[in-house]
């Protein structure tokens, strides 16, 4: 595959959480098949060292007979966010089509997708000083309060918010202080492989496949519990333990993810334990991982000129005569 200006064919498979992206992409991909292919992860969360089982991240094995981007670059301390992905996701999809193979991006982070496909939102860049202020409200007037606050000035964005996802709050209100417009009045690019707004590439020469993997809501939602029955028959509340025991508390970017938070009980401001019900937790991972699906459905229902291959015996087969005609 020779590299040519807007000739890079990058394949992009999401679904959400439970879906069976996985096991598409090993099926098809990693065995003697004709198309040779590596991952590039568009999961926020697998990101994060020593979060392997609440992520689902492929097993080690997996990643070997295929492999994957974007997975352990950063410790749960660290901040990630959609620059970062674009950037890096970017660079790995040429890097993976200078070696003859086919980029292929999965995951069920559809924000970092969106600007993925469409470049980067127009906003102004950040704002050391004013970050640092909103930083000392953060600590001085809690959560409830900012939150309360972008409701009011940028309602679209405190709606796709999650509350606990600190940092683009921040950065919402941080837009909306500097310019008076709401964060969402920025528009992405129109057409897929437009130009990136991140000032790290002129060009993005990508041409996009995009699909979804689909199922039934009730069956998606066993899978999700089954799923997550899974994680804690293979060790999840040892991993969130040790990951305490680290120092790492849902103050950390990584463990605010699901999997992670709902082990910790906070006394006080800042002053975390670990909850001994493990029955309750396994309970509420579920329920918000069951949620977490349902808003991940919705989102993926703004990205248009997508192809929905049904989950299932035959969604491998789909996939490669989707392949046929693109690369």
């Amino acid at each position: 595959m020779a590299e040519s200006s807007h000739t890079i064919p990058v394949v992009v498979l999401f679904g959400p959480t439970a879906s069976g992206k996985t096991a598409v992409l090993e099926e098809l991909f990693g065995g003697k098949t004709s198309f040779r292919a590596e991952i590039v992860s568009a999961d926020s969360m697998q990101v994060y060292r020593g979060m392997d089982i609440g992520t689902a991240k492929p097993l080690p094995a997996e990643r070997k007979a295929l492999p994957h981007h974007l997975i352990d670059i950063r410790s749960p301390s660290e901040q990630f966010n959609a620059g970062d992905f674009v950037r890096l996701a970017s660079a790995a999809c040429r890097d993976i089509h200078r070696r003859g193979l086919l980029p292929v991006v999965s995951g069920g982070t559809g924000f970092y997708l969106k600007n993925l496909i469409y470049g980067l939102p127009e906003a102004p860049p950040s704002d050391p000083a004013l970050r640092m202020t909103l930083r000392e409200e953060l600590k001085n007037r809690g959560l409830q309060a900012l939150a309360a606050e972008l409701a009011a000035s940028d309602p679209v964005s405190a709606r796709r918010i999650h509350i606990n996802d600190e940092y683009r709050l921040l950065r919402a209100l941080e837009v909306f202080r500097l310019t008076g417009r709401p964060l969402s009045s920025y528009s992405w690019n129109n057409a897929p492989g437009a130009s990136c707004q991140d000032g790290t590439e002129a060009e993005r020469p990508f041409r996009f496949l995009l699909l979804t993997l689909v199922r039934g809501r009730d069956e998606l939602y066993t899978r999700i519990n089954e799923r997550v029955a899974q994680m804690f028959r293979r060790g999840l509340p040892g991993e969130a333990a040790a990951l305490f025991r680290s120092g790492y508390t849902p103050l950390d970017p990584g463990l605010k993810a699901i999997g992670y938070k709902e082990f910790f009980i906070e006394d006080a401001p800042g002053v975390f334990r670990l909850s001994q019900d493990m029955e309750a937790v396994q309970e509420l991972i579920a329920r918000n991982s069951r949620r977490y699906a349902k808003r991940q459905i919705c989102y993926f229902a703004s990205i248009p000129g997508v192809r929905r291959i049904s989950a299932g015996s035959s969604a491998a087969g789909d996939l490669a005569r989707a392949l046929e005609n693109f690369v």
